[in-house]
C-alpha cells in the first residue's frame, strides 16, 4: 500500500472535518452494537445490511472531506461487509474483532489528525494491508487472516477476553515490620478511594501488578516496596478534590485545573512526613510530570523525573483509558489503552514503554 504519510493526514477544511468527526462518532456506537448482534446471529442479513450502509456512509463522507486515510481504511471494510452480506464469507467473532479494531484505529487516526499529531504509531500501514488481504481471502482463511491482522496491528494474539481483575500482587517487603504495617495502611486509604465508584473496584490491585511487573521486566531499578507505596498513595489527593471537578466532562476553569493539579502533592506530603517513604513520596509528587516538561505540578523534564514516577504515569494512564472505553468490552478497551499509551510519545518516558508492552503482552497471551 501507499506510505501512510502520503495518505493526506492534513485537514483540507476544518469545518467539514469537524462534521466528519461528529458523524463518525454517531456511526461507531451503532456499528459496535450491530457487530455484537452478529455474534449471536451471524447470518442476520438485516444487520449485515445496516453495517454495510454505515461503513459505506463513512467512506463517502471521508471522500467528500478529502480524507484519503479514512477512505483507505473504510474501503476494505466495506468490501468485507459486502462479501458477508452476499454470503461469500461467514461472519465469525474474529472477523468482527478485526473490523472493530480497524474502526477503532480510524477513530484514533482522526483524533491525531485533528490534534496535529503523527499517526505513525498506529501501524495503519499494517492495518490497511491486513484489511486488503482479508477482503480478498478465501472463506476458509477468514479467521486466519483476521487473527494475523489483529496481531500485526496490536502486537498481541487475539483472544476472547483478557479476563477479570488480576490477583492481588504481593510486593517483596524488607525485613522491617513497620514498613509492612505502613503498606497495609496505605492500601486501606487506596481502598477508600476505590469505594467512591463501582468502576474503581480492583483498581489498586491492577495498578500494583502492572507497576511491579513492569519494574521487574526492566531489572527492578526501582525499590518494589517504595513503588507499591506510591501506587497506593498516588491518588490520595483526589479524595480532597470535589467530585464535580474530577468527574467534570466539559472544560475546566483555571481554578478547577489548579485544584486538580495539586492532588499529587497531598499524597506525597503525607509520605514525606512518615519515616522511610521518601522515595515513594517523590514518585507520587512526580507521576503527572511529562518528559517534555508539559506536566504538573512542577513542569519537570525527562532527566528530572524519577523512574518510579515514570512507571506510575504509564500504568495509571493505561488504567484510565481501559476504564474510559470499558463499554466496548474488556478486550477492545485493553487494546485501545495499549494503542493510546504507545501513541503518546511525549507524555511517557520512552525507555519504560518497552517493558510495559512486554508485561501486557504476557498478560494478554496468558489469558487465552
Amino acid at each position: 500500500m501507499s506510505n501512510v504519510k502520503t495518505l493526506n493526514p492534513l485537514i483540507p477544511d476544518p469545518e467539514i472535518f469537524q462534521d466528519f468527526v461528529d458523524a463518525l462518532g454517531d456511526h461507531i456506537p451503532a456499528i459496535e452494537r450491530d457487530i455484537g448482534r452478529l455474534k449471536n446471529a451471524p447470518e442476520d442479513r438485516a444487520v449485515l445490511a445496516d453495517l454495510f450502509r454505515a461503513v459505506h456512509t463513512i467512506k463517502g463522507d471521508a471522500a467528500l472531506c478529502k480524507l484519503d486515510l479514512a477512505v483507505r481504511i473504510a474501503h476494505p471494510i466495506e468490501s468485507i461487509l459486502s462479501r458477508l452480506r452476499e454470503g461469500q464469507l461467514q461472519f465469525s467473532e474474529l472477523i468482527g474483532e478485526a473490523v472493530l479494531l480497524a474502526l477503532d484505529r480510524l477513530e484514533l487516526a482522526i483524533d491525531a489528525i485533528g490534534a496535529g499529531r503523527s499517526v505513525e504509531n498506529l501501524r495503519l500501514d499494517k492495518l490497511i494491508q491486513g484489511l486488503d488481504a482479508l477482503g480478498g481471502c478465501q472463506p476458509a482463511e477468514v479467521d486466519q487472516y483476521s487473527a494475523e491482522l489483529i496481531e500485526a496491528v496490536t502486537g498481541f494474539q487475539p483472544i476472547a477476553s483478557i479476563g477479570t481483575a488480576p490477583r492481588q500482587a504481593r510486593p517483596v517487603l524488607r525485613s522491617n515490620e513497620h514498613l509492612a504495617n505502613d503498606l497495609r495502611f496505605f492500601r486501606s486509604l487506596a481502598q477508600q478511594f476505590e469505594n467512591r465508584s463501582p468502576l474503581f473496584k480492583g483498581r489498586s490491585a491492577r495498578l500494583l501488578k502492572l507497576a511491579l511487573d513492569t519494574n521487574a521486566e526492566a531489572g527492578k531499578p526501582v525499590d518494589p516496596v517504595q513503588l507499591a507505596a506510591a501506587v497506593y498513595m498516588h491518588d490520595l489527593g483526589m479524595m480532597f478534590v470535589p467530585e464535580s471537578v474530577w468527574l467534570k466532562v466539559g472544560r475546566m476553569t483555571d481554578e478547577e485545573k489548579q485544584q486538580l493539579r495539586q492532588h499529587p502533592l497531598q499524597g506525597a506530603g503525607l509520605l514525606q512526613r512518615m519515616e522511610g517513604w521518601e522515595e515513594a513520596a517523590r514518585m507520587v509528587a512526580e507521576h503527572h510530570e511529562m518528559p517534555d516538561g508539559a506536566g504538573y505540578p512542577r513542569g519537570l523534564g525527562q532527566r528530572d523525573i524519577c523512574d518510579g514516577a515514570k512507571i506510575l504515569a504509564i500504568v495509571d494512564a493505561f488504567e484510565a483509558v481501559t476504564l474510559k472505553h470499558g463499554q466496548r468490552g474488556h478486550t477492545r478497551s485493553v487494546l485501545r489503552a495499549i494503542a493510546e499509551v504507545n501513541a503518546c510519545d511525549k507524555q511517557f518516558a520512552p525507555e519504560w514503554i518497552a517493558p510495559f508492552n512486554a508485561v501486557i503482552r504476557r498478560q494478554v497471551e496468558a489469558a487465552d
